[in-house]
C-alpha cells in the first residue's frame, strides 16, 4: 500500500465543515450571502460573495444546465487575509454515476494542458461571482473583489462535484493569476481529466490533498481507461481492521459512503480529537 500523504487533518476537517456550511443553502436560492459570518473549525470567516454555476448536466437530466444553482462561498479568515473558496457537489452527481458516456474536451483555460470531462468543464466555465450573465468569473474577480484584509493565502476546497470543480479552478488559479501557490483540498472527487491534465496539474499545484473513502464509487469514475486522478491521494477506510474483529463504521450505501457527513466522521476519527456525527442513515 502506498504511503499516505502528509496531512493536517485538523485542518482538512476545518475546510471540509467550511464546505459541509454551503450545503446550508438550497441550490436554488440565488441570494448573495456577502457579509454573514461563517464559522469552521473553531475559526470565523466572512462571506466574501456566493458563487453561481448552470448545474450540472446528465444524460438522466439534460435539462439541469438550463438551472442556474448557488454552488459555493468565497471567504475571508475575519481575522487574517487568509481566502478559501469552498465548493459543494449537486444532486446531478448521482445522476452522472450511471452516465453511460464521460466525454472528454480541452482543456478551456490552458493550452497543452490535456483533456477534461465535458459535463464538470461546462459547468466550470459558467462559475460566476453574480448572477448575471456578464458576471466575473471567479478565477477574474479574485483580483477585484472587496476583501477586508490583503489576500495572505488562497485556498480552494470542493465536496464530489465541488471537488472536480475546485481542482480546474485551482490549476486555473495556479497558472493565470497572481495567486499561483494555492492550498487544495478535495472531498469525493471523482477523476478530473486525462493523464496529461492530471500530471500538468501536478506539477503545477504542488500543495493538494485528494481525500477519498476507499468505498465511495464517486471516486472511481469516470473509469481510468481515458482519466487519471490528481495527487496527493489520502485515504479513509469505512471499515476498521485493527483490533480484530473488523468493525464496520458506515451504512455501507452509495449516498452514505459519498456524504460529506460521512468524510468528515471518518477524518474526525482519525483524528482523535472530537468525533462529529453521521448522518443517522448512516449510522450501521
Amino acid at each position: 500500500m502506498p504511503m499516505q500523504p502528509t496531512l493536517d487533518v485538523s485542518k482538512a476537517i476545518e475546510f471540509g465543515q467550511l464546505v459541509n456550511a454551503t450545503y446550508a443553502t438550497a441550490p436554488s436560492d440565488l441570494t448573495n450571502a456577502a457579509g454573514q459570518a461563517v464559522s469552521a473549525g473553531g475559526i470565523g470567516y466572512v462571506v466574501i460573495t456566493t458563487i453561481y454555476a448552470n448545474d450540472l448536466a446528465t444524460d438522466m437530466n439534460p435539462g439541469r444546465a438550463d438551472d442556474e444553482v448557488s454552488i459555493g462561498l468565497i471567504c475571508q479568515v475575519t481575522q487574517t487575509g487568509d481566502v478559501v473558496i469552498a465548493i459543494r457537489g449537486t444532486e446531478g452527481i448521482l445522476e452522472w454515476v450511471h452516465d453511460a458516456e464521460f466525454d472528454l474536451v480541452p482543456c478551456p483555460f490552458l493550452a497543452g494542458a490535456g483533456h477534461t470531462e465535458d459535463g464538470f468543464t461546462a459547468m466550470y466555465e459558467s462559475l460566476r461571482t453574480g448572477t448575471e450573465p456578464d458576471s466575473p468569473t471567479v478565477v477574474n474577480a479574485l483580483a477585484k473583489l472587496a476583501f477586508p484584509h490583503p489576500v495572505a493565502s488562497v485556498t480552494i476546497c470542493g465536496h464530489s462535484l465541488g471537488g472536480a470543480l475546485a481542482t480546474l479552478l485551482a490549476l486555473d488559479v495556479a497558472a493565470n493569476t497572481a495567486f499561483t501557490a494555492p492550498a487544495v483540498y478535495t472531498y469525493a472527487s471523482p477523476r478530473t481529466g486525462d493523464s496529461l491534465f492530471a500530471s500538468t496539474y501536478d506539477q503545477v499545484v504542488s500543495n493538494s490533498y485528494r481525500i477519498a473513502n476507499r468505498l465511495d464509487i464517486v471516486t472511481a469514475l469516470p473509469p481510468p481507461i481515458d482519466y487519471q486522478h490528481v495527487l496527493s491521494p489520502y485515504e479513509l477506510n469505512p471499515v476498521r481492521l485493527t483490533p480484530l474483529p473488523p468493525k464496520v463504521l458506515v451504512n455501507s450505501t452509495v449516498p452514505c459512503e459519498h456524504s460529506l457527513a460521512t468524510y468528515l466522521y471518518l477524518l474526525s476519527v482519525q483524528s482523535g480529537g472530537p468525533v462529529l456525527p453521521l448522518e443517522p442513515a448512516c449510522k450501521p
